[in-house]
């Protein structure tokens, strides 16, 4: 059995590609037009089981889950225990920590965006102070 601090270590380092997967697939502009899509098919669908389909491509928490299932299986990563429910834990605990991950990458983000209207506030009075003279 692989001793729990590295167990740890793992569950650390495999939610940070989970987290980047699923936020660029979410949130960034390469993946706009299927993403789109999803939302659309989500508002629109005939079933509720449709629209639910869709909707777990349009939000980072579900997608995560998805994922987490991929990065489970390719390296069959396990939390505590070394039946299938270390795989449980292990899949529940990455969602958790790579959530985490998305929640600072966020607020990282709407920092970013402040700080740059800031910028810009100051520059456009700089820029009208000297118009003036």
């Amino acid at each position: 059995m692989i001793p729990i601090t590295i167990q740890i270590i793992w569950l650390f380092i495999l939610a940070m590609p989970i987290a980047c997967v699923a936020w660029t697939v979410t949130h960034e502009e390469v993946f706009r037009e299927p993403r789109d899509y999803c939302t659309r098919r989500s508002k629109t669908g005939s079933s509720i089981a449709e629209r639910k389909f869709f909707y777990l491509f349009t939000c980072e928490y579900c997608f995560s889950h998805y994922v987490t299932i991929v990065v489970l299986i390719a390296t069959e990563y396990k939390l505590l225990m070394q039946n299938w429910t270390g795989y449980l834990i292990g899949g529940f605990s990455l969602v958790w920590i790579a959530n985490f991950y998305m929640g600072l990458f966020g607020l990282l983000r709407q920092d970013i965006k402040k700080e740059k209207t800031q910028i810009s506030e100051i520059e456009k009075s700089i820029s009208s102070k000297e118009n003036l003279h």
